[in-house]
């Protein structure tokens, strides 16, 4: 009987079992004078010591907000300092931070506010081309006339007041510049006594997942949860308090916030924001400015670097290590990020906001073919399989559903038991809904979402892998596939292209180039050609939005 496609992370690695404040409290009295966030765009610098005084205060004035242990504060904000300063000071008051898409518009807002029963949010004056204060003031029409603290809503029957990250804002929002003058209200005992209560099973984070098809679920993590997921990630990178971490991703998703604050906080290294929000040439001056050594982003992300066209002009020799994740990574971009952006330890780490993310990561030693062909082994402490459509384990090699149990689960989906059964089995394990093989040595290869998969004339097609082939082209910089319907075939292949700066091909040229190199099932009958996709504001592909627009757009055709 072949190998089953089950395998169990290291055990050689202790899980954390602390809170996060905890945690954090340990770092500081470590490494109290390194530097421990660095934020360029607002021109700010804190060493622990004193990012941990303004945690502890801003802890203690959202506790004289009235906010006890289990109640949520939102935060709708791009990166900055308060985000920051926001996560710890709610892990350390036992209060539930709620992430909010800083993409999202006023129906979006108003349910996640109202599903998580929000009682405060914190939030920007505006960011891009959203007005965070209009919006919130459609919501709420009697804001101008209400007291921060005594709101009283039919709309948001839970929310209590806003807190705003300008300086000015309008009447009914209470400014975070004199936030922190509240704490007085709460004693160093209350503090200390609220911080001794806390469990490190207790939720502390709910990070709504993209709602594709229906609303958005919230997925809900507990300190130990995120706190032992961001430490994991940080061990296999090799992190130390010489590490310095740029951070371009979004902080409301997990890899901002877990794999970027809390794998730092948990080996004492310095946390980097180039930008409120990802810039390519502002990312590539703060790696050279302040001598980085690691460097997150998303596959498209690493694109815009490697296409910067002043990108020569900086010195990127201080990198060593990153990851790249929140999507699949073409095996050319990687190759060329190992190569051009000197990160000769880079990683790939897989995963989805219900495990906290990483399930799956690539290792430090492993050879380079693995490291750009696979997204590694199952992560220490952690298990995982793979699953036909009965729920049994396939052989190794055999393409199946993949599943991931331990630690890192989620406790649930905030308020909707119904949906957490049909994501965790009453085994504990969490189905992913993406497809994947592991071969002999563990290693698992994604061939793509399970509802991405192309049926074409009674051929199961990969997007993934056809990705991986067309990134091969000399003129292709990315490339998305995805299926439509089709009255002969069932369904048919579409790729988008976007091409390299400078360079160009045909539909003719490009099918032309399929057919000596692949199936040619599989060669797309239809191209669009374009310079960026639809994406999530945290770079993830929206593929059902390209099928939407493909399907349309042959519709007119």
């Amino acid at each position: 009987m072949n190998q089953p496609s089950y395998t169990q992370g290291r055990q050689d690695k202790s899980l954390l079992a602390m809170t996060i404040g905890q945690a954090f409290d340990r770092t500081v009295s470590r490494f109290a004078q390194r530097e421990a966030l660095v934020v360029r765009h607002q021109q700010l610098r804190y060493t622990w010591a004193e990012l941990a005084a303004s945690v502890d205060l801003h802890a203690r004035a959202f506790m004289a907000l009235g906010l006890k242990t289990g109640d949520r504060i939102g935060i709708w904000a791009p990166n900055c300092a308060q985000w920051c300063i926001a996560q710890f000071a709610s892990a350390k008051a036992g209060i539930i931070l709620v992430n909010i898409n800083p993409a999202y518009r006023t129906s979006e807002l108003e349910y996640v506010l109202k599903q998580s029963g929000c009682q405060w949010l914190v939030c920007a004056g505006s960011f891009k081309s959203s007005n965070y204060h209009g919006m919130l003031g459609e919501l709420l029409p009697e804001l101008a006339h209400m007291t921060p603290g005594q709101f009283s809503s039919e709309r948001l029957p839970d929310l209590r007041g806003l807190v705003s990250l300008d300086d000015a804002p309008p009447a009914g929002f209470l400014p975070w510049r004199t936030l922190a003058g509240l704490a007085e209200q709460i004693s160093a005992d209350e503090f200390q006594a609220r911080q001794r209560s806390l469990q490190f099973d207790q939720p502390v984070n709910i990070q709504y997942t993209s709602g594709t098809t229906g609303f958005p679920k919230g997925a809900t993590l507990s300190h130990y949860n995120i706190l032992n997921n961001g430490y994991m990630v940080g061990e296999s990178l090799g992190l130390t308090e010489h590490d310095r971490m740029v951070i371009p991703v979004p902080l409301y998703h997990c890899f901002g916030m877990v794999m970027g604050n809390l794998g730092c906080m948990t080996h004492g290294s310095t946390m980097i924001y180039p930008n409120d929000a990802f810039d390519p040439l502002l990312t590539l001056q703060c790696v050279a400015a302040e001598r980085a050594t690691a460097l997150y982003g998303v596959p498209t992300m690493f694109i815009a670097l490697l296409d910067q066209p002043q990108r020569q002009e900086f010195d990127l020799s201080s990198l060593r290590t990153g990851i790249m994740a929140g999507a699949t990574c073409p095996i050319e971009v990687m190759r060329h990020v190992i190569s051009e952006l000197h990160m000769s330890e880079v990683q790939i780490a897989y995963g989805m906001t219900e495990t906290s993310p990483v399930s799956l990561q690539t290792g430090p030693d492993d050879e380079l073919e693995l490291r750009v062909t696979t997204v590694g082994r199952t992560q220490p402490q952690l298990e995982s399989k793979i699953i036909d459509e009965h729920g049994c384990v396939v052989p190794r090699g055999q393409i199946g559903e993949l599943c991931t149990r331990g630690y890192s689960v989620m406790l649930g989906y905030w308020g909707n038991p119904a949906a957490t059964a049909e994501a965790i089995d009453p085994a504990g394990w969490m189905h992913t809904g993406d497809l994947a093989s592991m071969d002999e040595q563990g290693y698992v290869c994604i061939a793509g979402r399970n509802k991405d998969m192309i049926i074409r004339g009674g051929e199961n097609i990969y997007p993934r892998e056809l990705e991986e082939f067309f990134f091969t082209h000399p003129a292709v910089a990315d490339v998305q596939v995805i299926g439509i319907p089709d009255d002969r075939y069932g369904e048919e292949i579409v790729a988008w292209i976007k091409f390299h700066p400078g360079h160009s091909a045909t539909d003719i040229e490009l099918q032309t180039w399929c057919k000596s190199r692949i199936a040619h099932f599989k060669t797309p009958r239809y191209f669009r050609f374009v310079d960026e996709f639809p994406m999530t504001v945290t770079g993830k592909i929206q593929k059902f939005r390209m099928r939407e627009i493909s399907i349309e757009e042959l519709r007119r055709n």
